[in-house]
């Protein structure tokens, strides 16, 4: 951390009346949320604030300018915040680069795409200046899913290669003479003693203790390999993240973050499968807006589309898991229709670059024209997941539930929204933070999608031979 230093030579400060003082806005919080996909930084504060930024080179950083800031403690937080492993930060300098003006550098690690945009209060937050630091270059996932793919084999046959060069490595070795020596000395006592005599009739052994038995590992679901010719693609999409914690449970528990705990479990347990492959829509904790959710499943041609959120009500006695697929038309219920404003009003609560999302009007009238076959696929897929999920918790519902969920939109893949359990319940937010329930949560989400494919065979039009 020694690189975050405080710029210099910083313009001192000249005497200010109270006026402008009081007129200055003043920071209540810095946060900085690092990712492979893109670096957050934001500065909350009880003023709104007006900044402008450029890009530098020879070395790349990124400047930006607040007005109406004066230099404080808070955002000299800013430069403990950026960590040493950050992708894209290599270190901080804030200074006082005109009388109420505050100069951030941020210096790079690699080429960025900045996005500098603001942000009016919503729920717990106040104002905020957000600094997205996405990659001059987007990352290829489908590329990417491929290597790691690669990987994953050139590592199973080094550890076949290993066991067995550790087995002929056995058979090989020559005795010692202590040990030749001692077997010697054993099958000549042994030859000395006289035989026992043998009973007339077996003896039974009353009340013994059954021996013990070695548990089974846990084996991922076996798809039939018949059935799977070709690579299976799943994106796995934990909720919320990053500024959007999610609902929050009586003891503190965050949904963001036990939605990622159980995609983790679940993108490994898939992926114990050679045939499948999981993309991870966040694989980390920050903030990811819907649409991009549903952008990066059709990037990897996604077969499958499950995303991971903890329910939560007003009242702590709700309970039970439930699933959701789209509905086109009117939501299957009232709370239906009431989950899926709440979930999608994470975008706001998370922090959308609202110009980009205009510049995105043609991606969202796309996902707007989801099929029919699109809704038909992903009530089977749900009502195979929430069969399994009914074995190892109580159900909300027990049919698929339907209604507009904005990260459900992708016009080609089945899609369905799994709430685990009422995070809100202080029983189930136990369950959920313990991690022997969530492993059971995620053999009965595996054991779905394993069913689902039996019965419903990938598109061959989506062929990957890979």
């Amino acid at each position: 951390m020694g690189a975050l230093v405080l710029s210099v030579p910083v313009v001192p400060l000249l005497p200010v009346s109270s006026a402008w003082a009081a007129s200055s806005a003043t920071i209540v919080a810095v946060r900085v949320w690092p990712a492979d996909d893109y670096t957050r930084v934001t500065l909350e504060s009880d003023r709104p604030l007006a900044a402008k930024s450029f890009l530098a080179t020879h070395p790349d950083r990124l400047v930006i300018d607040i007005d109406g800031l004066e230099l404080s403690q808070g955002l000299r937080e800013l430069l403990g915040k950026v960590k040493p492993d950050d992708p894209y930060i290599a270190a901080v300098r804030v200074g006082q680069n005109q009388p109420r003006v505050v100069r951030i550098v941020l210096d790079l690690k690699q080429a960025v795409a900045p996005q500098v945009f603001t942000i009016e209060p919503v729920a717990a937050y106040k104002n905020r200046l957000v600094l997205d630091l996405h990659p001059a270059q987007e990352r290829d996932p489908l590329l990417e899913l491929v290597l790691e793919k690669e990987a994953a084999e050139r590592a199973a046959a080094q550890s076949v290669q290993d066991a067995l060069g550790e087995m002929i490595g056995r058979i090989d070795r020559p005795q010692s003479a202590a040990s030749t020596a001692a077997a010697a000395a054993d099958k000549a006592a042994s030859a000395a003693l006289p035989p026992a005599p043998r009973p007339s009739a077996p003896v039974v052994a009353q009340h013994a203790p059954p021996p013990p038995t070695t548990p089974l590992k846990e084996t991922a679901p076996e798809m039939s390999q018949a059935k799977l010719d070709r690579l299976i693609v799943i994106a796995i999409d934990p909720g919320h993240g990053g500024e959007d914690p999610g609902a929050i449970g009586p003891s503190g528990l965050k949904e963001k973050d036990v939605v990622l705990a159980i995609g983790l479990k679940l993108r490994d347990r898939l992926n114990s499968n050679p045939k499948i492959r999981v993309m991870m829509t966040r694989d980390a904790d920050f903030f990811v807006p819907l649409p991009d959710r549903v952008r990066k499943a059709r990037r990897v041609q996604a077969d499958l589309f499950v995303s991971i959120h903890a329910d939560a009500f007003i009242t702590p006695k709700a309970k039970g898991a439930s699933v959701f697929a789209l509905s086109t038309g009117a939501a299957s219920s009232t709370a239906a229709r009431w989950m899926a404003n709440k979930e999608n009003a994470a975008d706001v609560i998370g922090g959308v670059n609202s110009k980009a999302v205009k510049d995105d009007g043609v991606l969202r009238a796309m996902l707007d024209m989801s099929t029919s076959a699109q809704v038909k696929d992903s009530l089977k897929l749900g009502s195979e997941v929430l069969s399994q999920i009914g074995k190892v918790g109580k159900l909300h519902k027990r049919n698929v539930e339907q209604a507009g969920f904005a990260v459900l939109k992708a016009p080609d893949v089945p899609s369905i929204l799994v709430e685990t359990a009422f995070i809100s319940n202080p029983e189930e937010e136990a369950k959920l933070r313990d991690p022997d329930y969530q492993n059971d949560l995620v053999r009965a989400l595996a054991t779905g999608i394993a069913r689902y494919f039996s019965k419903n065979p990938p598109l061959a039009s989506r062929h990957r031979a890979l």
